[in-house]
């Protein structure tokens, strides 16, 4: 089952965590989510911007709310790198994570500009 939910970063708190060239940030947010993904989650990123135009983090995100009226809670990893060709986004659902009515979900996940797209399955 594909679909997508808006989010709406609600804390952006963002450290240098090793200052020798390339420097990494760490970031810890959190996220309201609305729509099919209703909820709240808390995730924590680290960073490399080496040069302008040029990126790239990965994430641990837990998810609590409710996906398509099922409550419960999971866990996704995520990512993106960014280069002169354009962003590359990727994620997966942690396996084993999903608690309550979401126990046994699995999937990917794309996290772009304020939109989750959530292809998953329970099971």
């Amino acid at each position: 089952m594909e679909l997508q939910s808006p989010f709406t970063i609600t804390r952006w708190d963002e450290k240098v965590a090793d200052e020798t060239e390339p420097q990494l940030g760490r970031v810890q947010v959190d996220k309201t989510y609305t729509g099919a993904v209703e909820g709240t989650s808390t995730a924590e990123l680290i960073s490399c911007q080496p040069v302008e135009g040029s990126a790239g983090y990965v994430a641990i995100e837990k998810f609590r709310g409710t996906l398509e009226g099922r409550a419960g809670a999971f866990v996704f990893q995520h990512g993106a790198t960014i280069s002169a060709a354009g962003p590359e986004f990727y994620g997966r659902i942690i396996p084993g994570s999903g608690t309550g009515e979401l126990v046994g979900i699995t999937g990917t996940v794309r996290l772009e500009h304020e939109l989750i797209t959530l292809d998953y399955r329970l099971g």
